[in-house]
């Protein structure tokens, strides 16, 4: 993940990004101002239940159309990303697990300092009513691993970092597996 420089200065701080700008010596001795935008860190929980069933939200904000989503959000300033993830699937669904696995954490995007860190919460269970946000309506859905296919296929699907990751990763196993043939 890129890094801050120890002399960058914040030039704007919103609710949710805060930009930075520094000098930065170019290639032949000149100097150009460079950026980067910084948010807090975000959890996605990908939540099966007992019966391998996976949960996912069917979710609303002002401003927006319906979309599918997985559980998840911003963590708060000094939260851990595991907190934060047992925090979200028990606001946004009602639901806790006492087996995580961190699946992955990856950036977005060289230009946002922002991590998303994917956890799978296996057994789920449903153990209190929602806590949402005012600005959240979420209701729940239930699908089996190979229909969660689809809906992670779905063009509402807002998680699509986690369709790519996936992809990439089934494609890094196809180039193995090619690379063994050639070999």
């Amino acid at each position: 993940m890129k890094k801050l420089p120890a002399h960058a200065k914040s030039v704007f701080k919103g609710e949710i990004f805060e930009v930075f700008q520094w000098e930065q010596e170019m290639f032949d001795g000149s100097t150009e101002i460079f950026e980067l935008i910084k948010r807090a860190d975000t959890v996605t929980v990908i939540a099966v239940d007992t019966q391998g069933l996976v949960h996912y939200a069917e979710e609303q904000q002002p401003a927006s159309q319906a979309f599918y989503s997985l559980f998840g959000g911003r963590m708060d300033e000094g939260e851990e990303p595991l907190d934060a993830a047992k925090r979200e699937l028990l606001e946004e669904s009602g639901m806790v697990s006492d087996d995580w696995q961190l699946y992955t954490s990856h950036s977005f995007t060289s230009k946002i300092l922002w991590q998303n860190h994917i956890f799978i919460a296996k057994g789920c269970r449903k153990v209190a009513d929602q806590t949402l946000d005012a600005g959240e309506k979420i209701t729940l859905k239930t699908s089996t691993i190979e229909g969660f296919i689809d809906v992670m296929n779905h063009p509402k699907f807002r998680n699509k970092d986690l369709r790519q990751h996936l992809c990439d990763t089934a494609n890094e196993t196809k180039i193995k597996q090619f690379n063994l043939l050639l070999g």
